[in-house]
């Protein structure tokens, strides 16, 4: 029990400490926005659509980039977005998974190529008679959360016209990126980032109770090795230590077309969106088909 609470105090002080760099840093106009209208302000602010998609048993938040004609058949990158705000305390789960800042949408934003969207988790910013507190805590990953998910892409593609995706998932969102492309054929690609894709590993590793209700990425790492992926790691990321990605790729019969990234002096939340324009130019991402071209250097 000290252990999980030590683990859930250190995210939630994670995701306070965010929050107040987002208030005080972000541009003038953004402060004041409510946390249910975050992701559609950020969208509108820039460009993008912002909607939601019934894909029962959820319905979930989502955003597209611009794109134009001659972009319809091309591969789509969907950024997943983490956990949330799950908890308000070391004992208190919070009743809104929304979360007060979302990292994911703000790498998603600043993706250099198109076409690009976003999808929220089930029951973050939007509610649907399915969601409860379970679903963002021991069914997180859950086969009807990684289904409604893989609806949803579904419909994101017939709206863009492209063909095949690419997944990047940012914390539990790289884990839910996982678990869908095992049960896709389009999947050109998978990128994760601080992602907890062994959960076996991570629960014994903080002396944690399994998450019953979830299904584990660990367990169809062999079944998506055939996917080109990366995965960056935080050298200095408590939450997510860098040994349960190692253990991911170990369980995927060494596939060569995997790779991990370490970034030596990034945290959980710290220092993704700061550093992702210049990070999607890592030279490991030349696996991913459609990637953006061009942009392949050495970046630690």
């Amino acid at each position: 029990m000290m252990a999980l609470t030590s683990l859930i105090s250190k995210m939630c002080r994670d995701f306070t400490a965010l929050a107040l760099v987002s208030c005080v840093c972000a541009c003038s106009g953004d402060s004041f926005v409510s946390t249910q209208r975050k992701a559609e302000y950020l969208t509108e602010q820039a460009g993008w659509s912002y909607g939601v998609i019934s894909s029962p048993p959820f319905t979930l938040a989502s955003a597209i980039a611009p794109s134009s004609p001659s972009s319809r058949g091309e591969i789509l990158t969907i950024y997943l977005e983490g956990d949330g705000l799950a908890f308000l305390g070391p004992h208190t789960i919070s009743r809104d998974p929304t979360p007060t800042d979302p990292l994911a949408l703000r790498l998603a934003l600043v993706h250099r190529g198109r076409p690009v969207a976003y999808l929220a988790r089930p029951c973050q910013y939007v509610k649907a008679p399915a969601c409860q507190p379970a679903y963002w805590t021991s069914h997180r990953y859950a086969a009807d959360v990684v289904d409604s998910t893989s609806g949803a892409i579904d419909q994101i593609k017939v709206r863009t016209g492209a063909r095949r995706v690419i997944l990047v998932g940012y914390s539990s969102g790289g884990a839910l990126a996982v678990l869908v492309a095992a049960r896709r054929a389009d999947v050109a690609g998978l990128v994760t980032i601080a992602a907890n894709l062994d959960l076996d590993l991570w629960s014994r590793v903080h002396g944690l109770t399994p998450l019953s209700g979830s299904l584990d990425p660990a367990n169809v790492a062999a079944a998506v090795a055939g996917i080109p992926q990366v995965h960056f790691v935080g050298g200095k990321d408590e939450i997510v230590p860098a040994i349960i990605a190692r253990s991911f790729l170990a369980k995927a019969n060494g596939q060569d077309q995997a790779h991990l990234v370490a970034a030596e002096g990034f945290g959980h939340v710290c220092c993704w969106v700061d550093d992702w324009v210049g990070m999607q130019s890592n030279h490991a991402l030349a696996v991913i088909p459609g990637w953006p071209q061009g942009l392949y250097k050495v970046h630690n």
